[in-house]
């Protein structure tokens, strides 16, 4: 689930110069002096530079164009293929012997490699799916993702576990998990993207309904000698449609969505816990 030690040190001699290079020229750390220094400082500060480097790609082409490390032609088209990066959050779902699931909000199901160390060298496997904001690369024809997770503090119940499981099963059956940033790889990404867009754009709206409907769930009230199971149901009604409007907003806060699902995650266990005091 990892590159080869080789592949490992030659990514990490492209990327660390291209670091620098930004970080001289946008002064990010100001503090750092020399290159070494740079390559020992701790992850926290890189990743500041990692995220500037990827919001202003155009001085990927400067670095390019400069080459101040004298970087071979091949290394150097490699560096240039990193503008086509994929930012964002992912589940991972899964630990294979070859590459890791990564899956998009998108439902796009990644193979991604690490580099000299890979995820279920430092997750359990027992905690996925977990879910993460990383950048993905092409090298070597691999995906890869860039050393750099931002970890989402979220536990998942069985229904978004098993609803990621069916996505990579499907991807698996009809051989369509990403492996390389082919042509056609991101054709298909793009076109799932644009999709996406229409059906937002055109789609039916909801609003009215479930503003309707929530304002009628807000009569319904458990207690006063009621069972025990009326109030967490009613709860669960009132959060269910709370979610259905944040799915359907043009576009839906992912975090927002999250907790949502964790709060009612909770309600089906106090749900179930009323149940059996029923019994």
């Amino acid at each position: 689930m990892k590159l080869s030690p080789a592949d490992a040190q030659r990514f990490m001699s492209l990327m660390l110069p291209l670091q620098w290079y930004v970080n001289q020229e946008a002064q990010i750390l100001p503090e750092v002096k020399d290159f070494e220094s740079f390559c020992a400082t701790e992850a926290e500060d890189k990743i500041q530079v990692r995220d500037y480097l990827f919001a202003h790609t155009e001085l990927i082409n400067r670095f390019v164009q400069d080459n101040p490390e004298d970087i071979d032609k091949e290394g150097l088209e490699t560096i240039s293929s990193w503008k086509n990066y994929i930012f964002g959050d992912f589940y991972i779902e899964r630990f294979l012997k070859k590459y890791s699931i990564f899956i998009a909000d998108d439902d796009t199901v990644y193979g991604v490699l690490g580099l000299t160390s890979g995820p279920s060298d430092f997750i359990d496997k027992r905690n996925l799916p977990i879910r993460v904001q990383t950048i993905l690369l092409p090298f070597q024809n691999k995906i890869v993702y860039d050393g750099f997770f931002r970890f989402y503090s979220v536990l998942f119940g069985r229904g978004i576990s098993s609803s990621l499981k069916q996505v990579y099963l499907i991807a698996k059956d009809n051989n369509a998990i990403v492996q390389t940033f082919d042509s056609s790889a991101t054709k298909q990404k793009t076109t799932k993207k644009a999709a996406g867009k229409k059906s937002a754009d055109t789609g039916k709206d909801w609003v009215p309904l479930l503003e309707e409907l929530s304002t009628k769930a807000k009569r319904l009230k458990g207690g006063g000698g009621q069972p025990t199971t009326y109030s967490p149901v009613f709860s669960l009604v009132r959060a269910s449609l709370e979610l259905a409007k944040l799915a359907t907003e043009s576009q839906p806060d992912t975090n927002k969505l999250i907790k949502k699902h964790n709060r009612i995650s909770t309600l089906l266990d106090q749900m179930a816990d009323a149940i059996i005091r029923e019994q």
